[in-house]
């Protein structure tokens, strides 16, 4: 893979003369997309962001705002025409197609791809980037809904990894990501199940997981903009806990119990093996993630309040 070091060179020269980076955001206004925004405005970039234009965001006059259909070759390479950034980064990529219509019509010097770690088959304790291998079998070309979300993820970095290899680029590979704006309400159900004694049956009681907290998977996608790397990196907060011992905070806290039971609702992390996530990579590069232990109980209290209110 070449490693793009002109490239990153030029990026490097602006921050130096304090000349303002041109970063597009394809998606960035919900979750943990609003957080590398923010942090990206923070560091003095120039950001465009780019999205369907159906949900609000609170950038002001910050940001510049475009419109796109990113599923439709045709609509980003009219959009795209004429137009050069020196960092893309893809939050809302899902698809080996989606990989293609970015990097032939979007004119740019370095592409993160937000990517996940569900494209390890499987996790496993210490996982590191080198447990998936992008070359191994070939890409197959296809939109979101042709193949279930982990092996969309997959395709997407084969693509990657066989069609792009010239290409400066970066997969950032991420696990359940958690925080008080989680729109999807993952880790939340076990707190609301728990505390209003609804049955789930849970699968994986005991297993420990890795999770990265929003704000963190924003920063450090802000943080890789203008680092010399090419490849697969992992992110995630450090250590990890079991469903059992978030249980167990949520009835220590309001002397409830948890009904698990086979007949009950499914889970969000039914089928998790036990895993946790090397982020050594990311450590090399100057960035450290914080504790899941230090943080996750804060979060649970705040989600037995809005259960509990």
């Amino acid at each position: 893979m070449r490693v793009g070091i002109l490239d990153i060179k030029i990026i490097v020269i602006k921050l130096y003369w304090g000349e303002k980076v041109k970063i597009l955001v394809i998606g960035g206004t919900r979750f943990f997309g609003i957080h590398a925004v923010n942090e990206l405005l923070k560091m003095g970039h120039n950001v465009t962001i780019a999205t369907r234009g159906n949900t609000p965001d609170n950038f002001g006059n910050s940001v510049e705002r475009i419109i796109i259909d990113r599923t439709n070759a045709e609509n980003m390479k009219n959009v795209f025409s004429g137009r050069h950034y020196d960092v893309i980064i893809d939050n809302i990529a899902y698809c080996s197609n989606d990989i293609k219509f970015a990097l032939e019509n979007v004119d740019n010097d370095k592409y993160i791809f937000m990517s996940s770690t569900a494209v390890y088959e499987p996790k496993h304790l210490n996982t590191a980037e080198s447990d998936f291998d992008g070359l191994s079998k070939n890409v197959i070309w296809c939109d979101r809904y042709k193949f279930p979300y982990d092996e969309s993820k997959r395709q997407a970095e084969r693509a990657l990894w066989q069609e792009y290899s010239s290409k400066n680029w970066t997969a950032v590979r991420y696990p359940f990501a958690i925080g008080k704006d989680d729109y999807t309400k993952r880790l939340l159900f076990y707190v609301e199940h728990t505390i209003k004694e609804i049955p789930m049956n849970i699968d994986n009681l005991n297993c420990q997981m890795g999770f990265i907290f929003s704000d963190e998977a924003g920063k450090f996608l802000a943080f890789m903009a203008d680092k010399n790397f090419n490849g697969a990196i992992n992110g995630s907060s450090d250590g990890t806990i079991s469903i059992k011992e978030i249980i167990d905070h949520v009835e220590n806290k309001t002397g409830k119990k948890a009904v698990i039971d086979i007949s009950g609702e499914n889970a969000p992390y039914n089928g998790e093996p036990e895993y946790s996530i090397n982020t050594d990579k990311a450590n090399t590069l100057g960035f450290e993630f914080s504790s899941l232990h230090d943080r996750i109980y804060e979060l649970l209290d705040n989600y037995i309040k809005l259960i509990c209110n």
